[in-house]
């Protein structure tokens, strides 16, 4: 092709970008120009009280203060390729596609959105059902720059004097450097994944398919085209994104802003208890604890943890009433304890014990006590004895408080009597001994905290203090806003309210390691949510895949469900997927295998340290991937290792290079990188509960180049690649 028939495209295609940007900084100026004005509605210099006529300019002006904020933030949004696409059709009309919809002053489209349905034929068409598109083009863009064209050509027959240039957007688009964030697909959707992407929202959508395959980011541009498309229901009722780490979070945080979604909640599977604990760290458990504490047997040890009482209660309640002394024996209280128990929550539970003591107290009072029941009542409650001892045989407790508990091996072992065995009551309890401070939650505990918030209840809130709806006389204020701002309103508490965040959607990735508490801990903020869940056993770092699948099928229940395969592998080179397949399928026969469409030509590195020097070798495996690589290099280490990996290539007295970051199997599920070193990798399957299936992971992550170092003479892994 001729360079000038070339730039001739790319002029054409960047006049048409430079209109749409001088277009959006018009509705940006106008934008800004309605919060300007809206400001301007109401001023108040008064500093008593807002007098009743002046509510009405109060909510105007915080109705165009919102609107226009909201505005505002779509359109100041990063919209790095805000147009992306071309299409050229049959009856002559051209539509470009963008990440957002443009309008000029007479209200036709410049750019239409790419969830809309006029964008459909962009993702969907194919030269077996061109749906009226002669010529699909994508237009790459660096900020609002044109810098590159890729065209496929869908109905030769109407193509006429049409120009074609590039050799396809998606294997151009494979082709580029990774970076330390996810890239969105919007430009290179294919079609079984536009299928999934647009499902109907209702009920369970299931996308399944091995590594590469692109799940993580169909199920992203899902959530925007549900957020676009049911947009009252989605935006209103909240869209929670669940991950395997933070580490994955903060890959993918990225991708649905760009794609003109904000109204999504991202949290990583440690932190989804969040919104009713305080959660800080992603730190793990070793695979056997982390295993236990998954367990659905940890739901029957942590209701007998409530049903506890606390250790230091006295066996045994005395009362004195006018020199008679009523007695409430061990037997009595506990049966007291679970019959309130089994009618209310611990926290809530407090007046109905005490109403529950009172009349147990009632039935033992000698005849020749001569009270009514209700000078009865006042006399014992107000006796010290009483008093202390309600206050220890019922508090108000939390669920960092009661877990902690485990930490006491006689406890530990009473409590798990016929669900766990001694040893793995015995290593549940050791996990907690061991913690590092109040907050030192590790990524499993979040599952077993949840469940008891909802067995406790939340704590009450304190009392609030009273305060003026007048300014102090020193206050260095001078408008009041709103009466809300000033006054703090006791709420009723309502007895059947969760203390859950609840959401509409609800997107789940990576769920073949989400384990059976982790699913409960899910369920209770989507009760009525519709799902979209993201997985391949074939990657499952969970023993009992069985045990996770039952707890999958009570959750959807008899909902509707829909199921999308992915089935072509874009991130891995056919030379290093061959090699990955090798090992899984040993651990995972039924593992769904894709097809893997690229190949370098360069066969995966299994080098051996064989002089012990861990550092040497490691500095020297990322250095050869730094060099053969433009993009991101990661380093996958086994738990133990992490720590010595890290400082081997922090020690050579430079910084080191950003593009290199290192993780565990765990950590780098769902993310890539252009060149990977797997380090020790008998002790990844040694240290995961998933075994090879976690080494599967970490061999699938490299987009270019992969290099395996083992630390001795007679790595086991290779044995199944024979």
């Amino acid at each position: 092709m001729k360079q000038s028939t070339l730039e001739h495209e790319l002029a054409i295609e960047q006049a048409h970008v430079d209109l749409v940007y001088a277009r959006l900084d018009e509705a940006t100026r106008s934008a800004q120009q309605v919060a300007n004005e809206g400001a301007k509605l109401y001023h108040s210099e008064r500093d008593s009280f807002v007098r009743e006529e002046d509510g009405t300019g109060l909510f105007e002006r915080d109705v165009f203060a919102y609107q226009a904020a909201k505005r505002l933030a779509v359109l100041d949004a990063e919209h790095e390729g805000l147009v992306f696409g071309r299409l050229d059709r049959t009856d002559g009309e051209i539509r470009y596609v963008g990440r957002i919809g443009v309008r000029d002053a007479e209200y036709e489209p410049l750019v239409i959105d790419w969830r809309a349905p006029a964008a459909e034929p962009f993702y969907r068409a194919t030269p077996a059902n061109p749906m009226q598109v002669v010529r699909r083009r994508v237009l790459r863009c660096s900020g609002d720059r044109v810098i590159g064209i890729e065209d496929d050509l869908l109905d030769d027959g109407s193509a006429a004097d049409l120009v074609v240039v590039g050799e396809g957007a998606l294997m151009a688009a494979l082709s580029r450097a990774r970076g330390p964030q996810m890239r969105d697909i919007v430009a290179t959707i294919q079609a079984e994944q536009d299928d999934a992407i647009r499902a109907p929202w209702q009920g369970f959508t299931l996308i399944s398919g091995g590594p590469g395959t692109g799940k993580t980011v169909v199920a992203l541009h899902r959530a925007a085209f549900l957020l676009y498309t049911h947009r009252r229901r989605f935006e209103n009722g909240g869209v929670l994104v669940v991950g395997p780490s933070q580490v994955f979070m903060n890959y993918i945080e990225r991708v649905l802003p760009s794609l003109g979604e904000d109204a999504v909640t991202l949290r990583s599977v440690g932190t989804v208890a969040s919104d009713v604990v305080d959660l800080r760290g992603e730190r793990t458990d070793d695979a056997t604890v982390a295993t236990i504490k998954g367990s659905l047997r940890m739901v029957a040890v942590l209701k007998r943890l409530v049903n506890e009482p606390w250790q230091d209660v006295p066996l045994e309640l005395f009362v004195s009433v006018q020199g008679h002394v009523l007695r409430l024996g061990a037997g009595e209280l506990a049966r007291i304890r679970t019959d309130v128990l089994a009618h209310n929550k611990l926290n809530a539970g407090r007046e109905a014990a005490e109403r529950a003591l009172l009349n147990a107290l009632w039935r033992k009072r000698p005849v020749e006590l001569d009270l009514e029941r209700d000078d009865f009542d006042e006399r014992v409650a107000d006796t010290a004895q009483f008093a202390v001892f309600a206050n220890a045989w019922w508090p108000r407790v939390s669920a960092a408080d009661a877990l902690a508990r485990l930490a006491s091996p006689t406890l530990a072992a009473r409590l798990s009597e016929h669900v766990l065995s001694a040893d793995e009551a015995e290593q549940l309890s050791a996990s907690y001994r061991n913690r590092r401070g109040a907050h030192d939650w590790t990524i499993a505990d979040a599952a077993l905290l949840d469940e008891l918030v909802h067995r406790l209840g939340p704590l009450p809130e304190p009392e609030e203090r009273e305060v003026s709806l007048f300014l102090d006389d020193d206050a260095s204020v001078s408008e009041l806003v709103t009466t809300m701002e000033r006054l703090e309103t006791k709420r009723e508490v309502d007895p059947f309210a969760t203390p859950h965040q609840t959401y509409a959607h609800i997107l789940v990735d990576e769920a073949q390691d989400i384990t059976p508490m982790q699913w409960r801990m899910l369920r209770r903020r989507g009760s009525s949510a519709s799902w979209t869940v993201v997985g391949d056993p074939a990657q499952s770092s969970w023993p009992d895949p069985r045990e996770t699948d039952r707890a999958l099928r009570e959750l959807i229940g008899t909902a509707p469900v829909r199921r999308f395969r992915m089935s072509t592998n874009y991130r891995s080179p056919a030379e290093v997927f061959d090699l990955a397949a090798k090992v899984v399928v040993h651990a995972y026969p039924d593992a769904d295998l894709p097809v893997a469409v690229r190949s370098t030509g360069v066969l995966p590195e299994l080098r051996t340290a064989l002089d012990g020097d861990l550092a040497t070798d490691v500095r020297s495996g990322v250095a050869d991937l730094l060099a053969a690589v433009e993009g991101t290099v990661g380093v996958v280490a086994p738990p133990s290792l992490l720590a010595s990996v890290a400082q081997a290539l922090d020690e050579t007295g430079e910084d080191r290079d950003p593009r290199v970051l290192v993780v565990t199997a765990l950590q780098a599920k769902g993310l890539e990188y252009d060149g990977v070193l797997v380090v020790d990798p008998d002790a990844i399957v040694a240290e995961s509960a998933g075994g090879l299936r976690s080494l599967y992971v970490a061999l699938t992550r490299p987009t270019q180049r992969l290099i395996t170092l083992d630390l001795g003479r007679d790595p086991a892994w290779r044995k199944n690649l024979v």
